[in-house]
């Protein structure tokens, strides 16, 4: 009889039982929580982050300034929770985030100018009172 078997799986044209499937992700489970630093180590392994991005030389000097008095601000409120790793990912971020910012900032816009979407707020209608209810008989 020909084997009909894939090299790494299941009969072909055969789907996984639940009870197989049950089997298999249990073991999965059990293997992880058996050498979680192992796996981890093996598939997550960081790419060093440069110190500074190439395009922090497209900044003008007065948009440096503020990427500098930004991250600043951040590692003074929260610096010391902060890796050295995240430190400089908040560099890069502010960096990166600078120019569309700059983008924005030049936009012209003038104070006469009208929201093209503006917030218009429901008005609740007064509700009409109760019936009054008629009042209990007294006990005689």
């Amino acid at each position: 009889m020909p084997d009909d078997r894939e090299p790494d799986g299941p009969v072909k044209g055969r789907s996984i039982s639940r009870r197989q499937f049950a089997l298999r992700a249990a073991l999965a489970s059990a293997a992880t929580s058996l050498a979680p630093g192992a796996l981890l180590d093996a598939t997550a392994s960081p790419a060093p982050i440069p110190q500074q991005p190439a395009g922090s030389q497209a900044l003008s000097s007065v948009s440096q300034a503020e990427v500098e008095a930004r991250v600043q601000s951040i590692l003074g409120r929260y610096g010391s929770r902060f890796s050295d790793e995240q430190k400089s990912e908040i560099r890069r971020l502010a960096t990166a985030l600078q120019a569309p910012l700059d983008s924005v900032r030049a936009y012209p816009l003038d104070n006469a100018a009208s929201p093209a979407l503006y917030l218009k707020p429901l008005v609740e209608r007064e509700k009409r009172p109760a019936p009054p209810q008629p009042a209990a008989k007294p006990k005689s």
